[in-house]
């Protein structure tokens, strides 16, 4: 029961500003254009979140957070797109259980991957590791370049299209609970307390008997899963995948909102993904189209700003009460 009522806790506020920005974009008060910004947002904050049980609670320096994004987004949608092509858009908006399918074979896709890259490159620490999973990124953006070679539905250096555009605000914001709760009670359990031990001190979890290379792996398998969940949702909202958007530039993204945040804090992480998004887009909408590169200085100066200010990120290690309170296993 209380398990339920701390369920309850973190769905209903989010369940109620979904239901309330739905009825609001029902009735045209809300731009569409804005509500679209929102959802992704949301899809921003489930990868981050991802990244931050990578880098912020397990301590691995990756950069090649997008090219896992990039493989749950192709995966996802070969597997809509397939389907519609056999079967007709009719039988797929019926039921949400081919894109449910889709999005959690887009998971598996990229954690598999994570995994059989993390065997090697794992026993790597710092700076080391983050050249691998960079030199990583670049490969599959190469593979999206040519993927038409051996698979044209994915269309290449061209992009992919005919995506059904399948992901709602009640999508986009389930993602984004489950995740909350899934890395909540995850962090918070005993795996989440071997992977915190590892961030703080490997010698030291080692010498106590954690198996460090095993839990590394684990921890970097998992976040990127929630990547390639969030790559589903981005393929099905914008219906269109091009190789340029998971390109290596993208993981310092990712890499900026978590560090913004605060390593090791979901509070931080899930703040910083709106700001971040929304100031994106703020600032394309207020800049004039000929000063629209400015930003790229704009947002620089900002971080520069936050960092002196806040080395520790916005919320350094604080969390809301429901994040840092008790796991219900």
């Amino acid at each position: 029961m209380a398990f339920l009522k701390n369920i309850a806790k973190a769905v209903l506020p989010i369940a109620v500003l979904s239901g309330l920005l739905l009825f609001l974009s029902a009735r045209e008060i809300l731009n569409p254009y804005w509500m679209q910004i929102f959802q992704l947002a949301c899809i921003v904050a489930v990868s981050a979140l991802g990244l931050n049980l990578i880098y912020g609670f397990t301590g691995l320096f990756s950069l090649g957070h997008a090219a896992f994004y990039g493989v749950g987004a192709y995966t996802a949608a070969l597997l809509t797109k397939l389907y519609v092509g056999a079967y007709g858009d009719e039988a797929v908006f019926a039921t949400g259980a081919v894109f449910l399918g889709s999005l959690l074979a887009g998971g598996f896709a990229a954690a598999l991957l994570a995994c059989l890259v993390g065997l090697p490159t794992l026993r790597l620490t710092s700076d080391y590791l983050g050249i691998a999973t960079l030199g990583f990124g670049v490969i599959m953006k190469v593979i999206f370049d040519n993927a038409d070679s051996f698979l044209p539905q994915l269309g290449g250096a061209r992009g992919m299209t005919g995506i059904a555009r399948l992901t709602g605000i009640p999508w986009a914001v389930a993602a984004l609970v489950v995740a909350i709760l899934v890395i909540r009670n995850l962090v918070h359990s005993t795996y989440g307390r071997a992977l915190v031990a590892i961030r703080e001190d490997e010698v030291a979890a080692a010498a106590m008997g954690i198996d460090t290379f095993r839990y590394k792996v684990i921890g970097f398998t998992a976040g990127c899963a929630f990547a390639g969940v969030a790559g589903g949702l981005y393929a099905h909202l914008y219906t269109f995948l091009h190789p340029s958007t998971f390109d290596f530039l993208k993981s310092f993204d990712v890499l900026m909102i978590v560090v913004l945040g605060g390593l090791g804090s979901m509070s931080g992480t899930l703040v910083a993904s709106f700001a971040w998004v929304f100031l994106l887009e703020g600032l394309r909408v207020a800049l004039p189209p000929e000063y629209i590169e400015f930003r790229w200085v704009l947002i620089p100066m900002l971080l520069i700003v936050t960092m002196l200010v806040r080395p520790r990120g916005l919320f350094g290690g604080w969390e809301v009460p429901f994040l840092r309170g008790k796991v219900y296993r």
